[in-house]
């Protein structure tokens, strides 16, 4: 049961990681279509530029969100040390924490 718990948050951990991550690439796909179509209308860069002042406020605060979860990851990792049953007990080249799922490669069907 501790060893499922565990993975759970491992698990969970990981994926909040990739959803901010996501979040941020989407943020700066919006920035550069608010950019284009300021320079397409062919407005004053003062259109919009308080919007983007919002939208790189957000970013700054995924980024510290980031930092945040990076950091929440490295003292799970330091804990399982404290945890019966989450101990290392073996050494050397490690897998992913949690470990990638399989994936099979994708295949193009006539």
């Amino acid at each position: 049961m501790i060893e499922s718990a565990a993975f759970e948050v491992a698990t969970q951990v990981r994926a909040v990681e990739d959803a901010i991550e996501t979040a941020l690439a989407e943020i700066a796909e919006l920035q550069g279509r608010m950019i284009r179509a300021r320079a397409v209308a062919g407005v004053s860069t003062a259109l919009g530029h308080e919007a983007l002042e919002q939208l790189a406020l957000a970013t700054t605060g995924l980024v510290t969100a980031r930092g945040g979860v990076a950091h929440c990851h490295g003292v799970l990792k330091d804990s399982k040390q404290f945890v019966p049953g989450l101990r290392t007990t073996s050494f050397g080249e490690g897998d992913e924490c949690p470990p990638a799922a399989a994936t099979t490669p994708l295949r193009v069907v006539a």
